[in-house]
């Protein structure tokens, strides 16, 4: 009579594992599971996240761990006993295979000082499967960090990369690119002699020859020393070796070779500047572009790492038609989550600076991929979407145009702004910005879409970088707006949290919130009123930061703003001049003189304006403020600034002399 299927039939996952884990079956059935393990998980990720639920990686860790014991006294079971090795080393790389969750598994197992021991077993099979499964480790961001500053640790490095095993050389050189992160780091291991060793390498197997120049890239990346040493004495073979290898018919070993070269090229502006060498980055990166497996999906980034904020790098690319191939890359069919990252990576890069970039990307319907894109199940994805928005929306032409101006943008960019991860909604601020400055003044799109509310949460956040941004998106939704939409900005935001900005303890912050009031005290007179009030809170506490800041940004958007309240009725000019003559503590120098004296003729230059505010001769009370500022010092530190070496300066100053002059003794 047929029997029905139980959990633990052998050839299930939960039979399998109750093999591993059971102590009544002879080793040889063992390993035959850890065979079938391995055989079923490899290249296959689900079933990878199904045995990693039924805890099989503790299971065959225990496994390696008692054979790993066993083998000072194995006898005539040593051959066995290596197998077993092998083979659970080999299960548990391919549980870390691609997959942080396996290498998170594997970790904890406590996996990671077995498979370390094993490197300098006897049998090379055994230390080449430790080697791999180790390598695999390493590809993960997860994997441990070695500490090169220990001297043990280095001779440890320099051993492995010794070696006559091409895994472990490649396991030391893959340690090299996770570990190697700071100055020191990279110092410690140019003064080693790694670099000498890692050259040699390059004419080595294809594995090593691509784990030495990623390992390159990561020892000069950032430091001009090292990179300088690299480019000594025998700098032309080690160069050519590199130069050699972007011609090499292995499309990663290509895209390797670029990458070392553009560390180098990025370290320093006096290597690999030439034309030649910049067309043929470009060009090698143009075609692995196309690759459809991981390299295609690297080069993006490797591009971005060449050309951005290098104007001479995006107008080469631009004549190299990258931009055709990228977009080609989001017409075709869907690509995995890295590819599209870092196509739009790429793509806000290249439109970072240029016109004429910016132009062949709108022109190239990129704007139709943006809804899905910003709705991605990658939080990556959703993070580059964002910023190429920034970069492409840089253009006073097409925000002019109102290219950015539709639902299918403005929804879900908004919603971005509630994003589970604060770099999507950095990023999503960032593109908010600049968009919403439009210089149509057609606002209502965005305020339809509830951007001044979550502004205002934003505005409140914990995360400085967020606070940031979302100050600074409300800066530029109140720019050149009408009064009533001023008023509906204040309304939401209210003063008293306005005063909060103005004094955050973040200098960036504290810069944003002031420009941001100036934009709402831009206009007419009861933009003013409005802003102000009639209890001057808000005027006091922009006086009272100016006078505590050393920050030159924060100064000159005070002074601004106190410049347009200045422009106001009397009631508000009476209230900027009692903070500018204000002394801070034991100073004494007021706000104002302190101003005037300032390196920054930015600083100076709306110093002047304000007091040409302050002196206008149509105001009622304008001569007592004349009598004011001549007792202060004013008028002679004036006198000394018509020929101040800035040409705004000279003239404002010229300008408010003139108007002083207006008031006769003053001036004598």
């Amino acid at each position: 009579m047929p029997t029905s299927a139980t959990s633990n039939h052998p050839g299930r996952p939960e039979g399998l594992i109750g093999r591993l884990n059971s102590v009544n079956i002879p080793y040889e059935a063992k390993l035959k599971a850890l065979r079938d393990l391995k055989n079923q998980i490899i290249g296959n990720r689900t079933k990878k996240i199904a045995y990693l639920k039924l805890g099989a990686v503790p299971s065959v860790v225990s496994i390696l761990s008692s054979a790993a014991s066993a083998q000072g006294c194995i006898g005539d079971n040593r051959e066995f006993h290596e197998s077993v090795l092998i083979q659970s080393t080999a299960a548990i790389g391919s549980f870390a295979c691609g997959l942080d969750a396996g290498v998170k598994a594997v970790l904890d197992a406590g996996a990671f000082p077995l498979l370390l021991s094993l490197i300098s077993h006897l049998n090379e099979k055994v230390a080449d499967a430790g080697a791999r499964s180790l390598k695999l480790i390493y590809q993960s961001k997860l994997a441990p960090k070695y500490d090169f500053l220990q001297e043990k640790n280095m001779e440890f490095l320099l051993s492995l990369l010794n070696s006559k095993n091409e895994n472990v050389t490649s396991l030391g050189a893959s340690i090299i690119t996770h570990s190697c992160q700071t100055t020191l780091e990279q110092l410690a291991l140019s003064e080693a002699g790694i670099i000498k060793r890692l050259v040699s390498l390059l004419g080595g197997s294809i594995s090593q020859k691509d784990a030495s120049l990623e390992s390159l890239a990561a020892v000069i990346k950032g430091n001009p020393e090292v990179a300088s040493k690299f480019m000594g004495p025998e700098s032309g073979r080690a160069l050519n070796l590199v130069i050699e290898l972007i011609k090499d018919k292995h499309p990663r070993t290509r895209l390797l070779a670029c990458m070392c070269l553009i560390s180098i090229r990025n370290t320093s502006t006096s290597y690999l500047q030439d034309s030649g060498i910049k067309s043929t980055l470009v060009l090698v990166l143009l075609e692995l572009l196309g690759d459809p497996g991981q390299v295609g999906d690297e080069a993006p980034f490797v591009l971005s790492s060449l050309i951005t904020e290098k104007e001479d790098m995006q107008k080469v690319a631009f004549d190299a038609n990258v931009i055709d191939s990228l977009c080609e890359n989001l017409n075709s069919v869907s690509f995995q989550a890295k590819r599209l990252q870092g196509t739009f990576l790429a793509l806000g890069d290249l439109c970072s600076k240029l016109e004429c970039c910016r132009d062949r990307v709108l022109d190239s319907k990129v704007l139709n991929f943006i809804t899905e894109a910003l709705v991605h199940d990658s939080a990556e994805v959703r993070a580059a979407t964002c910023i190429f928005l920034k970069n492409a929306s840089r253009s006073v032409k097409n925000l002019s145009a109102g290219k950015f101006m539709n639902e299918a943008i403005a929804v879900p960019l908004v919603q971005r702004l509630w994003d589970s991860s604060t770099s999507v909604q950095v990023a999503a601020l960032g593109a908010l910005c600049n968009m919403v400055v439009d210089f149509t003044a057609d606002k209502s799109l965005f305020m339809k879409c509830g951007i001044l509310r979550h502004l205002v949460v934003l505005s409140k956040s914990m995360e400085s970088a967020i606070r940031v941004s979302a100050v600074w998106a409300l800066k530029n939704l109140a720019f050149h707006v009408s009064s009533r939409c001023k008023e509906e900005i204040l309304s939401e935001l209210t003063s008293a949290t306005l005063v909060s900005l103005i004094s955050d303890p973040e200098a960036s912050v504290q810069e944003q919130a002031l420009s941001l009031t100036r934009n709402l005290v831009d206009g007419t007179l009861n933009s003013v009123n409005y802003v102000i009030g009639e209890d001057g809170d808000l005027v006091h506490a922009i006086g009272k930061q100016l006078r505590s800041t050393s920050k030159v940004e924060v100064l000159i958007q005070g002074m601004y703003t106190l410049s347009n309240v200045a422009s106001a009725n009397e009631l508000h000019k009476k209230a900027v001049m009692t903070q500018l003559l204000a002394r801070a503590g034991s100073d004494s120098e007021t706000l104002m003189i302190k101003s005037l004296q300032s390196s920054d003729s930015r600083l100076r230059t709306a110093t002047v304006w304000t007091l040409i505010n302050l002196t206008l001769p149509n105001s009622p009370d304008t001569s007592t403020r004349v009598t004011e500022l001549w007792s202060a010092g004013i008028v002679s530190q004036l006198k000394n600034m018509v020929n101040d070496p800035c040409l705004d300066v000279k003239l404002r100053a010229r300008m408010a002399l003139g108007q002083l002059m207006m008031f006769g003794d003053a001036l004598t």
